[in-house]
């Protein structure tokens, strides 16, 4: 009988550790917050804000980009 006892003690305190551990599992991370999309002025394609490559007020998804820009105006 004490063996009985001692196990469902056992089994109750593994219980509660478990359901323990599985809370902050359950707890949802902070979600992150969404970033801001930008348009390539010269091909139009759509970036991160932080991606894109900025010259005065225009927005370039990459340094050829620019660079063509830069000679279209010329």
């Amino acid at each position: 009988m004490k063996y009985l006892l001692l196990f469902v003690l056992l089994a109750f305190v593994w219980w509660l550790f478990s359901k323990r551990q599985n809370r902050g599992a359950d707890a949802s991370p902070k979600q992150a917050v969404p970033e801001k999309m930008v348009t390539c002025v010269h091909c139009g394609v759509h970036l991160p804000e932080s991606e894109g490559l900025v010259d005065g007020a225009q927005i370039y998804c990459c340094e050829a980009h620019r660079l063509a820009a830069r000679d279209e105006v010329r």
